[in-house]
């Protein structure tokens, strides 16, 4: 089994390989929750910052759950509990914004999941015109129905994490318990939600260019 840092360097060779000659690199990374796709997003950008010169970012991150719905917009429609589900996301809004990436001519701006205020935070993440590479991440930027298959087109390569069940059983149960919840509730809150949104990441995904176990990770999720 390779090393956290191993991938993070497959990922960054794979965006070298890839990189266009005009116009910009894309990178999307998906992976279940709990699989360390966000992680190795982070860390990957972070390795082409840190190798780069120069005032303009190397790369930048662009997540997916700035997308997530707003808790009264599921409230409304009774998804409350199953945020984090395909459903619960301004799919189209985002595949949309994705695909403004290909125009280098300005600056693109997205918004960020602020996970302690539990809402999306508009125009938080500015992607400059001249940053080369940019690495889109999230669960569903593989998955095999429209619109997030239409990302497939956007993307310069992609990557998939995936680790077996039951190393995800146990993250997300973890996951859980670490934001207060018994072990019995948290098994039941990855039950009813978060592992039926992973086997159907698992089962109904795009294939990758690169797909990684990440059965070990050296850094938290």
């Amino acid at each position: 089994m390779t090393s956290f840092y191993d991938d993070v360097q497959k990922v960054c060779a794979l965006a070298r390989e890839k990189a266009a000659a005009k116009g910009r690199t894309v990178i999307g990374i998906a992976g279940p929750p709990a699989s360390g796709q966000s992680t190795l997003a982070e860390a990957v950008v972070d390795s082409l910052n840190n190798d780069h010169q120069g005032s303009v970012p190397a790369a930048a991150l662009v997540p997916m759950d700035g997308y997530h719905l707003d808790n009264e917009v599921l409230r409304s429609r009774r998804l409350l509990s199953r945020k984090g589900a395909p459903e619960t996301f301004d799919a189209h809004g985002f595949c949309d914004a994705v695909r403004r990436l290909n125009d280098t001519s300005r600056e693109v701006f997205f918004p960020r999941f602020d996970r302690k205020m539990d809402l999306s935070v508009a125009g938080a993440i500015s992607v400059h015109p001249e940053t080369p590479i940019v690495v889109v991440e999230g669960n569903y930027l593989l998955l095999n129905t429209r619109p997030w298959a239409s990302l497939n087109e956007v993307f310069c390569a992609s990557v998939f994490v995936s680790p077996s069940s039951d190393v995800l059983r146990a993250r997300l149960v973890q996951r859980w318990i670490d934001h207060g919840l018994s072990a019995t509730d948290a098994l039941e809150r990855a039950n009813g939600n978060d592992l039926p949104n992973a086997e159907l990441i698992l089962g109904n995904s795009l294939k990758a260019d690169l797909v990684l176990q990440q059965a070990d990770l050296d850094k938290p999720l």
